[in-house]
């Protein structure tokens, strides 16, 4: 009768051990599969802002590069600019000259 008792009580307590360890497995599973699912959206939300901003990236280069060109372009303008400047400098002091030199014949033949 002792013995009975004995595996019936043994028995009991095992059942009631894998029940417990069975929720306790149950809710870590639960709480894997959340964490995993958040995982999962965290990378699918970071891909895509990484998508953004690599498009983001390729405008802005591309757009440097057209600044670029255009800056090379004002750069020789302002070159042809600069010596167009030097040339008329020089025709106007030439044309100084010369209406000096005017000046002095008209005084000359007063």
């Amino acid at each position: 009768m002792i013995i009975d008792w004995l595996v019936l009580t043994i028995l009991i307590c095992l059942c009631l051990y894998l029940v417990i360890m069975l929720f306790y497995y149950k809710t870590l599973l639960t709480k894997e599969r959340n964490s995993k699912g958040f995982m999962r959206n965290n990378l699918d939300n970071t891909e895509t802002i990484i998508r953004k901003l690599q498009v983001q990236l390729q405008r802005s280069l591309g757009q440097i590069d057209i600044l670029t060109d255009e800056l090379t372009k004002i750069k020789n303008d302002l070159t042809s600019l600069r010596t167009r400047n030097s040339q008329y400098r020089i025709e106007n002091d030439k044309l100084r000259q010369r209406i000096k030199e005017l000046e002095a014949k008209i005084e000359a033949l007063l």
